[in-house]
């Protein structure tokens, strides 16, 4: 099922980044994440939810626009 919030992302795993963007048309780059949790963000039912209450109190980021 397509997110309400993320229009697509990358993961960069020899920098650690996470990239979002969004239906809005914003990017965000998630800094430091490990592989581990992108594959969590990746396998996520609710992206917006996992974004929201997990990786934006948990790393920093950078916005891309």
């Amino acid at each position: 099922m397509p997110s309400s919030v993320v229009n697509q992302y990358s993961y960069f795993p020899e920098t650690e980044i996470l990239r979002i963007a969004y239906q809005s048309g914003a990017v965000d780059d998630d800094l430091k994440v490990p592989l581990a949790f992108s594959e969590r963000f990746r396998q996520a039912r609710s992206k917006g939810r996992l974004l929201t209450a997990v990786i934006k109190r948990r790393y920093r980021f950078i916005k891309n626009n």
